[in-house]
């Protein structure tokens, strides 16, 4: 794509000279980078690098788009169809408390100083690899969740992001998620697609939370089967912060996935939750990494992936404790249900330990559904397709159970139902 195309869309949306500077400067190196390593997932000729930025002023087809809601209860709400935001809600109460729900590139120009000490300078580097490299020079979509110093916020913030592929258009989306010093919420995203005209996905999700945070984070993954996607999700942890992942990958296209916690603070706290499944003929590889860096910092991974048809699905995690991060606890968990003896699944734990006085321990499987279970449950005038559905149920039900809020519970429930061909209830 020539470089005016971008300098079109950055001016367009008024971006600052700080944010054009750092396209260019991102753009420049992005051929000078190797791709990210995902262990045993072969995703080189993938079409990741898609060029087609879109339109950068609101056009007709986002504005139908309000019809796409989210509960009217929600006192804090960001919707965005493509590289739009169609609709913010934001209850007056959070506002005279200094909480920020909005489109990233509003964002540059209402707070310039919290969104250029903060984008992707603390969680994702923009010379990481060539695929951040590329997020930040083709970047044309985002928004920004900001909660100040000893907020707490009762209700989930929510946002839906809906890819649009209806039209050949990128869907680089950037995700800042900022938590002040003891600030209290959680934070849902709901991500989907509509269309199915194919177009590469390149997603980074940094959550930044700053000393004594906590924050409750899930996402529900529901892209289209016409995408090749790049997912980066990103914590950063200071002095006793904690943050809870819960997240269901339930994307119909081939991903990679890198789900990190960067544990930097004395006492912090990291524990991610994972469900995926694949099916038909996709690959799914997802990297989760938590790496100790302070002193008593404890970090936990669980995932639990189903596999089916002739599909492929790949579990990396990796736990990391650094020197002179004593007294810390590394400890994962990744096991992975075959439904099919075509497709392949991997459990591949990795433990790195630099320091001694420490905790770490981890376990991984790849098995068929249990035969005595499924005895069990028919043994008790169950039919054997819904015994499989309980046991499927109960082998990811600790992710499900994790989501506090009931109805992203049950659209969790109905995404699995669905991707496992179940009738839904």
């Amino acid at each position: 794509m020539p470089t005016e195309t971008i300098e079109t869309f950055a001016a367009l949306k008024e971006e600052p000279n700080w944010s054009v500077e750092a396209r260019e400067k991102a753009k420049a190196v992005i051929d000078q980078l190797d791709p990210p390593v995902v262990e045993r997932v072969k995703f080189n000729r993938w079409p990741l690098m898609q060029q087609e930025m879109g339109e950068a002023f609101v056009s007709e087809y986002a504005a139908v788009e309000p019809a796409m809601t989210i509960d009217d209860n929600e006192p804090a709400k960001i919707i965005q169809y493509g590289n739009q935001t169609v609709a913010v809600g934001l209850d007056q109460a959070l506002i005279d408390q200094g909480v920020v729900v909005m489109d990233l590139f509003e964002a540059m120009t209402a707070y310039p100083d919290l969104i250029k000490d903060n984008l992707m300078t603390k969680g994702v580097p923009v010379t990481e690899n060539n695929l951040t490299a590329y997020h930040r020079a083709y970047l044309n979509s985002g928004i920004v969740i900001y909660v100040p110093a000893n907020v707490e916020v009762d209700q989930p913030i929510v946002a839906r992001l809906i890819q649009d592929s209806t039209q050949k258009q990128a869907f680089n989306k950037h995700v800042l998620v900022i938590a002040g010093e003891n600030s209290r919420f959680e934070y849902i995203e709901q991500w989907e697609t509509v269309g199915d005209v194919p177009n590469s996905a390149n997603i980074v999700v940094e959550l930044l939370l700053n000393s004594g945070a906590k924050v409750q984070y899930t996402a529900l993954d529901n892209l289209g089967p016409h995408n090749h996607i790049y997912l980066n999700r990103r914590s950063h942890l200071e002095k006793d912060a904690v943050i809870e992942w819960a997240i269901g990958e339930m994307t119909e296209g081939n991903l990679i996935g890198d789900f990190d916690a960067d544990l930097v603070g004395y006492g912090s706290q990291s524990y991610v939750n994972i469900v995926a499944i694949s099916s038909g003929k996709q690959i799914v590889g997802i990297d989760t990494r938590v790496t100790n860096i302070a002193p008593y910092s404890v970090g936990h991974i669980l995932q639990h992936g189903v596999i089916m048809d002739r599909s492929t699905l790949t579990f990396n995690g990796i736990g990391h404790i650094l020197k002179k991060a004593h007294g810390s606890d590394a400890q994962q968990e990744s096991r992975v249900l075959m439904l099919s003896d075509q497709a392949r699944g991997d459990a591949n734990p990795i433990l790195l330990i630099d320091e001694h006085d420490v905790t770490a321990g981890h376990a991984a499987s790849v098995g068929q559904i249990d035969d005595e279970q499924l005895f069990y449950l028919k043994s008790r005038g169950l039919s054997e397709e819904m015994a499989k559905r309980l046991v499927i149920r109960g082998f990811l039900g600790k992710v499900i159970s994790s989501i506090s809020v009931a109805r992203i519970r049950k659209e969790l429930i109905r995404l699995i139902d669905r991707k496992l061909g179940y009738d839904e209830d």
